[in-house]
């Protein structure tokens, strides 16, 4: 999906005000887009959640990415790490 139109997407839903996050697999260009809230992963291009058949670690992306959602501090590109 190309990251400026989820950009758009995230400021038409945040000026509704509902909270919006977005993960990234492309720091450079989430950091010249500035969504309101991002999250970049250190994953390969089509795997934003990490490796496949690994429960624990997708839901240990997504609790984090979810914690974001509470920043009102934006916009804000936070790295995950394990």
């Amino acid at each position: 999906m190309c990251g400026q139109t989820v950009c758009l997407v995230q400021a038409a839903i945040e000026r509704e005000g509902i909270a919006t996050v977005s993960i990234s697999l492309l720091r450079e260009v989430t950091s010249i887009l500035q969504p309101p809230r991002a999250m970049h992963v250190p994953f390969p291009m089509g795997f934003p959640l990490g490796a496949p058949n690994d429960p624990e670690l997708q839901h240990r992306v997504i609790a984090a990415a979810l914690k974001l959602l509470y920043r009102t501090d934006v916009p804000v590109l936070e790295e995950y790490t394990e």
